[in-house]
């Protein structure tokens, strides 16, 4: 089933492959203040308004190429948020609202919702077979101006 909010389980190999730790603190603003600006002060998963919006990384994992592909940068709101990162939401100990949020913003059930986590956590084992990806960050690209950072 398609879900418009989902869990994004980073593999374990990935978990340092994140944008703010290959771009300068500058180069950072440029690409979140982007997905701010496309939002419109909504989260661009719930459709929320939301005062304090959050950059996230949208990733795509092709398992044939072992690549890790930068789709997008999205912004969401932290309820949001805590879904897509379920791990460290668990660790912080709110996964029953996590799981509210979840079922709420997809119209489902508590199994619905378990069955979800169980084939995210399915996916991450998988991915987490393969030893180290590459790194595809091409989206980067449409914030260069003659082949240099804006």
């Amino acid at each position: 089933m398609e879900y418009k909010l989902n869990f994004e389980l980073v593999p374990d190999s990935c978990w340092y492959s994140n944008l703010r730790s290959i771009l300068t603190p500058a180069q950072w603003d440029v690409v979140r203040k982007d997905a701010y600006a496309r939002a419109e002060g909504r989260c661009m998963i719930c459709g929320c308004p939301a005062k304090r919006l959050e950059a996230h990384e949208r990733w795509e994992y092709d398992e044939s190429t072992q690549t890790q592909k930068l789709a997008d940068v999205v912004a969401v709101c932290r309820r949001c948020h805590e879904v897509i990162h379920i791990g460290r939401t668990q660790l912080m100990g709110r996964e029953r609202e996590a799981e509210a949020w979840f079922q709420k913003v997809n119209g489902c059930t508590y199994a619905q919702y378990r069955a979800a986590l169980g084939k995210a956590n399915e996916d991450h084992r998988r991915r987490n077979l393969v030893p180290a990806w590459k790194l595809d960050v091409r989206y980067l690209e449409k914030f260069c101006k003659g082949g240099k950072e804006s």
